[in-house]
Parts: structure tokens; sequence; C-alpha cells
């Protein structure tokens, strides 16, 4: 369902993988360093059972800007059914102000498996073990 005054989510191109989502307001909002704002989309979506979609930062505006999803990539579940609105922070040193109709974030619709989880007392072994973070090196 298409609330907003902007065109449904598309691909812009036949190899892209996400498609933006547009800012659903009516005037500018200014986001300055290190604060945060829900930006409203418009959007609603219905997914099968066994597909979600992600929200994705725009990698220009994280580059450039700083601008990206405060929680990395956000889930929207099969059985959501509100507006998807978009949590950004401005992680750069200047404010940056969104425009109605901008491009804000990607959205890319995955496929996944549900997972039954067994409690065990003792797990197999394998060559990695309990190596954590950097057990590898750094070659």
């Amino acid at each position: 369902m298409n609330r907003s005054k902007n065109p449904l989510p598309k691909y812009a191109t036949e190899g892209a993988a996400g498609m933006d989502l547009h800012a659903d307001i009516d005037s500018e909002i200014l986001l300055k360093p290190m604060e945060i704002k829900m930006i409203p989309t418009g959007i609603h979506i219905g997914l099968p059972v066994g597909y979600e979609a992600q929200i994705r930062a725009r990698s220009g505006l994280s580059s450039k800007f700083g601008i990206t999803l405060i929680n990395g990539i956000g889930t929207i579940d099969s059985d959501y059914r509100g507006e998807i609105k978009v949590p950004l922070i401005n992680l750069g040193s200047e404010t940056y102000v969104f425009q109605p109709g901008e491009r804000i974030c990607q959205m890319v619709v995955k496929k996944y498996i549900t997972a039954t989880l067994d409690l065990v007392d003792i797990l197999d072994d394998t060559d990695r073990g309990q190596g954590g973070f950097g057990h590898s090196g750094k070659k």
C-alpha cells in the first residue's frame, strides 16, 4: 500500500538488489550530527511467510554525509502491516537536510528459513572451536 505522494519502490537498474524508499514528508527535516529521527515512507507491505524486507542505508548518503540506519539493517517481518519508518542517524559533522521525496534507504526482499533450536549438553568439535574475533590472524 502506498499512502505517500512518492512512487512505489522500484529497482533503479536490472542488476539492483535493493529498491529505493523515499521520505514521505511535507517539508524539510533537519538531522543534526549524532541526532536520530524516524523518517516516514508512507509505504506498507505484506510479504508471504518465509520472506523479510531488509532496510539498508544508501551508500551515497553514508559515504558522503554519514547518514545511516541506527540499527545497521532493519527487518520488516512478513506479519507486519504498519508503515515503514526508517530510524536514521547522522554520524557526519554537519546537519543534513532531508527534502520531501528524497531517497533515504534501500529495501531488499530476502527469503529466510525458520530454525528450530534444540538444547544439547555438548557441541561437536570443529577446527575453529571457540576461536572468536580475530582468531585466524591478520593475513
